[in-house]
């Protein structure tokens, strides 16, 4: 199959003509909205129009001028599929099956469980080996562009969804914070709350959940922090306010629910590689020929479909990110 970008899938004409029709409409003017990085309807949160962008797995940005719903009706985006031709999960799909073990190890329990978790305030303290180290408040983190990313989600456990993301590529705020040169790896660490988070409770995982990147991984453009999905603010199931999205490594990797990155020189220690040492390597590319020692990934399931497809190097996303592991054996680090 031919490989479709998403700024093939709108026509330019039908995106002019919508744009025309809002600006009529009052809708865009010059300074449009940011959307809101935070979850739910929060005092000091913006209103509006969110600016929204879709981008190309290459990192080519289209406007689309995604509209955030109001009311309980599903939101919608354009497009509709990836740049594959494979069409997104549904809203429900998305936000009722879950891997957020601090809450629950069963996916259906997670939605009601973190019904209602406070997002706000948050910050986000980034540091480490950096020239400029600074905590992010959820308006600092408004500041950036957001942009519209359709990404597939491949969990290690072999099933597989097609989300539309909104966020901004982490590579910008790594940028604002200036990274020195002997910072190798990019650490990352989501919330401690064993109040509110009844799967902290849980003894055989060394919490808080912890996750890591090279710094050229997280350098990428396809490398997202995202604040939202289906042009909704995130769900707190979903890793409210803000989660890293990393859409050729296994889903894992994709910490939710950030609160702190540090820049480091030392390969960090995950969660799952402390957990599970002889299963979860540190870069969990995905790649159908290294199976899990329990069970094959040479295919899997996709959420709403019956029976399975064959799974794709890195994902699908082999032409982005080859280069990044050229020389290296990759089932030796897997």
């Amino acid at each position: 199959m031919k490989k479709i970008h998403p700024s093939e899938i709108t026509p330019e004409s039908v995106y002019l003509s919508r744009r025309e029709f809002l600006k009529s409409m009052g809708i865009i003017t010059g300074t449009a909205a940011l959307l809101a990085a935070c979850q739910g309807q929060i005092p000091g949160t913006a209103t509006g129009t969110p600016s929204l962008k879709t981008a190309t797995p290459s990192g080519q940005v289209v406007p689309t001028n995604g509209v955030t719903p109001t009311g309980d009706a599903t939101p919608t985006v354009s497009p509709s599929s990836d740049e594959l031709g494979d069409p997104l999960n549904t809203f429900e799909d998305i936000t009722n099956y879950n891997n957020y073990y601090e809450f629950s190890v069963d996916k259906y329990a997670v939605a009601k469980l973190a019904e209602g978790y406070p997002t706000s305030p948050w910050e986000i303290q980034v540091g480490g080996l950096v020239n400029n180290p600074k905590t992010y408040s959820l308006d600092d983190l408004r500041a950036f562009e957001i942009e519209e990313r359709i990404y597939r989600l491949r969990c290690v456990e072999a099933w597989s969804m097609v989300i539309p993301w909104n966020g901004f590529p982490l590579h910008k705020l790594l940028e604002e914070v200036e990274p020195k040169a002997e910072a190798k790896f990019v650490r990352f660490e989501t919330i401690y709350d064993p109040d509110r988070m009844p799967g902290l409770s849980e003894p055989w995982y060394q919490w808080p959940y912890v996750e890591g990147l090279r710094m050229d991984e997280a350098m990428s453009d396809l490398t997202l922090l995202a604040t939202g999905l289906y042009g909704k603010d995130l769900l707190p199931q979903s890793g409210a306010p803000i989660r890293l999205v990393v859409p050729w490594k296994y889903g894992f990797k994709s910490i939710k629910s950030i609160v702190k990155i540090d820049l480091v020189e030392a390969m960090p220690v995950s969660l799952w590689m402390a957990a599970g040492p002889t299963e979860y390597g540190f870069f969990a590319n995905v790649n159908p020929n290294v199976s899990h020692p329990r069970w094959s990934q040479a295919s899997e399931r996709r959420l709403g479909e019956f029976g399975r497809r064959e799974t794709l190097m890195f994902n699908g996303y082999e032409e982005e990110v080859a280069s990044l592991y050229a020389g290296m054996d990759l089932v030796k680090n897997y």
